[in-house]
This record gives C-alpha cells, sequence and structure tokens, in this order.
C-alpha cells in the first residue's frame, strides 16, 4: 500500500521536523515549494500570488499535511506582514481545496494546521475544542477562524480531514523558545507581562509524532487542540527556562508597555492568556513523550 506524503511548508521548523520523522517510519515525502529541486525531498513547484500548483502534486499523495503558513513571530506585524500571514494561509489551503475538488487523486486525509490563537486571550479559564471561537477583532483569532474555515472545504470533498490547532512548539530550531531563551542566556530573563498568562506549550517532537498518528488512524477527524497536558504560566516558564539554563532570573516583570513598544501588536503572542485542554487528543489515545515542561526543555539544553 503507497505511503507518500505531500506536506505543504515543509521547509519550516516543524515540516522539517517532520518530514525526518515520516522518512523514519517508511513513508515517501514530497514538498511544496516555490523553489523545488533544492533540497533533499521530491518538490512540486506552486505560487501562491499566482494561484499555481504542479497539477502532478496532489495526485501523487495519499496524504497532505498543511503546514503553509508565514511565520506570526517574525517581524512586526505591518498591514502588509498582516496582510502576508493571512494569504499564506488562506491561499496555500485554498488551492490545495481546489486540487482536491478534481477527479483523479486518491488523498485518504488532509491534516491541516491551525493555532490556538483562535482562542483569543481566555485568562485563566480552560478552553477546548467545543469552546466558542473568540470574537475576530483580535487578528489571531481571525486568521485562524479563516484559516479553519478554509480546511472545512476539504471536509465537504468527504475527504478525512483533521484540524490541529497548534500552541507553542518548543523547539531550539526557532519559534518562541529561541528569543526566551538568549534573553535569560544573556542574564535579562524576565516573566512578561504580569506573568500570570497562560502558554500551551508543546515539544516540536510531540507534535509530530502526533501529526503522523493523525495521518496514519482513521479514527482522528474533525478538530483537535495539540498543546501539552501541562499549561504553565509565564512566569513559571521563564523561571523553568531559567533553572535549565542554569542562569538567575534578575529582572522585575518586562512590563505590557515595553512589550508592546518593542513588538507592536505581536506582543498579544505572548501577552494573551491561553489555558487549552489536551484531554480531547488524550482520550483519543495520544501518549505524550513530554507532557511536562521541565524534561521538555532539558531534551533540548541538557549539555548547557
Amino acid at each position: 500500500m503507497s505511503r507518500k506524503v505531500l506536506i505543504s511548508g515543509g521547509t519550516g521548523m516543524i515540516g522539517t521536523r517532520l518530514a525526518e520523522m515520516l522518512i523514519d517510519t517508511g513513508y515517501e515525502v514530497a514538498l511544496l515549494s516555490r523553489q523545488p529541486g533544492t533540497g533533499r525531498y521530491r518538490s512540486f513547484r506552486w505560487d501562491l500570488r499566482a494561484g499555481t500548483i504542479d497539477e502532478a502534486a496532489v495526485p501523487y499523495a495519499d496524504y497532505i499535511i498543511n503546514l503553509a503558513g508565514s511565520s506570526v513571530s517574525e517581524g512586526k506585524w505591518t498591514e502588509e506582514r498582516k496582510r502576508e500571514i493571512l494569504t499564506s494561509r488562506l491561499g496555500g489551503t485554498g488551492l490545495l481545496a481546489r486540487e482536491l475538488a478534481k477527479p483523479g487523486h486518491h488523498v485518504r486525509a488532509f491534516v491541516s494546521a491551525s493555532a490556538i490563537g483562535i482562542y483569543g486571550d481566555s485568562g485563566d479559564q480552560v478552553v477546548n475544542e467545543e469552546t466558542p471561537a473568540a470574537s475576530a477583532t483580535d487578528f489571531l483569532v481571525d486568521v485562524s477562524q479563516k484559516w479553519e474555515a478554509a480546511a472545512h472545504d476539504v471536509e465537504k470533498l468527504g475527504i478525512r480531514t483533521v484540524v490541529t490547532r497548534i500552541g507553542i512548539v518548543l523547539s531550539p530550531e526557532g519559534g518562541a523558545l529561541v528569543p526566551l531563551a538568549r534573553t535569560v542566556k544573556m542574564m535579562a530573563g524576565a516573566p512578561l507581562g504580569t506573568g500570570k498568562q497562560y502558554m500551551s506549550w508543546i515539544h516540536l517532537d510531540d507534535l509530530c509524532r502526533l501529526l503522523v498518528q493523525m495521518l496514519e488512524e482513521p479514527q482522528w477527524q474533525g478538530t483537535y487542540n495539540a498543546v501539552s497536558p501541562h499549561p504553565v504560566t509565564n512566569k513559571e516558564f521563564t523561571e523553568t527556562l531559567a533553572s535549565v539554563l542554569h542562569r538567575p532570573l534578575v529582572l522585575p516583570k518586562v512590563p505590557e508597555f515595553a512589550l508592546n513598544l518593542m513588538m507592536g501588536e505581536m506582543s498579544e503572542i505572548v501577552l494573551a492568556s491561553q489555558r487549552v485542554s489536551a484531554e480531547k487528543v488524550l482520550r483519543q489515545g495520544f501518549t505524550f513523550e513530554y507532557p511536562h515542561l521541565k524534561p521538555a526543555l532539558e531534551s533540548f539544553y541538557e549539555e548547557e
């Protein structure tokens, strides 16, 4: 039985690790790319601006994992940057939905990324997949809602569709952990804002193992939170990171206004509180290798 996976966004932090893991598990992997043919995987060209995709891409695949989307944590959110964040997600998902509506392919499952940003700032209330979406006046809420709606167009075609609301992905290769670890290492680490806001995180390897399980097992269908079972407050996160890096925390809290000055609207990512439940993926039979923060961080920084 053929086991070919097509990944959009395959050169990003998550896609890179996921592709390695799929190859190790015996899958064949191909990527959708603006500049195909440069890496170690077979790749098909697509161009989101022009709305074009290699006609052979979707017919190649047994499974599609859709991770394409411009990083929300790089660069200030200018109007242009926000447009890019939105169109990179909607354009990619829309293109795939359009191709999947055509006959002549054998795609068995479509696993599409979304983000816990959809819950907005929910304070210390635990939110789960049934929680009504927050008000779309918040940029990340709006992006996530539109992104998920685009994925549901694939579901309407009768293809098993899994929407994965991804939390703060921990990896020393990129994402939120890199600047946080850098400030702690420079002895400038401090909780951000009030420090009471919840961070719902997941270790990169757990996320990739979860995506593989979603792809393989037909009982996965619908929407799931991809977060560890033990979210922590920003203060706990910063303190745990400092202890793993063997650095003191010298500063008091970094005030909210300073973060707004540095990051603009993007400060939402670190200031919004999201205490997201992992109950549904646990009930579905997924086992976390890193359910707790300290061992997750130690897996990256043991040598330091």
